[in-house]
């Protein structure tokens, strides 16, 4: 019988084909997954350094402002066309009464309408007094009066903004917006109550001293 020894510590010499191949494969593998892992710490490392910026949020417009452009629309879309100024008409038979009065207490037409340059100042005052008088009653019957306004005159007032310009008359410099400070120089005088007499049909209130003749 034959018998065959094998010595182990002998070392290969040559390589073949397949082994050249799968050693080659092994290799561009091994490079192929060391560029990746390369990558993906670089772009880890990017990342940490640049923080995310995030686009600025639009700052949000102030309340005030969105009223006030609502108000201005409205106003735009729902403001009503100005009413006509209506002037009213005065009637003259009040005023044309009121003068007849003072005619029959206190002769004033005849005062105002009589030549005094050749009378004294006597004569002239003698005169005022009476038309005064007559006067002062005629207006006290038929009419309430109270001053405009309760301070005394020579002191000082305030106006404040938006005062009635109708009762209050202002004078000298007159600078800026109200407040206003100044001297009350005349308290003002308002009517608050009316008696004229009732005027019956077919008067001619436009006579207001008719003609006297003496038989």
């Amino acid at each position: 019988m034959n018998t065959y020894a094998i010595d182990l510590s002998l070392k290969p010499t040559t390589f073949d084909l397949w082994h050249v191949c799968l050693a080659g494969t092994v290799a561009l593998l091994a490079l192929i997954l060391i560029v990746l892992l390369l990558s993906m710490l670089i772009s880890l490392m990017r990342c940490k350094k640049k923080p995310a910026v995030l686009p600025a949020a639009p700052t949000p417009e102030p309340v005030v402002k969105i009223v006030e452009k609502i108000v201005e629309v409205e106003k735009l879309v729902h403001a009503p066309a100005p009413e006509p100024v209506v002037l009213k008409e005065a009637t003259p038979d009040a005023a044309l009464q009121l003068l007849g009065l003072l005619q029959k207490e206190a002769r004033f037409i005849d005062f105002i309408k009589e030549d005094i340059a050749a009378f004294s100042d006597a004569d002239i005052g003698v005169a005022a007094r009476v038309v005064h008088e007559g006067c002062n009653k005629a207006i006290n019957e038929h009419f309430t009066l109270a001053t405009v306004r309760s301070e005394q005159e020579g002191s000082k007032i305030t106006l404040p903004q938006g005062f009635d310009a109708a009762t209050v008359r202002l004078t000298g410099n007159i600078v800026g917006l109200a407040p206003f400070t100044g001297t009350l120089v005349h308290k003002g005088w308002q009517v608050t109550g009316i008696r004229l007499p009732k005027l019956t049909s077919g008067h001619n209130a436009a006579i207001v001293a008719p003609a006297e003749v003496e038989l």
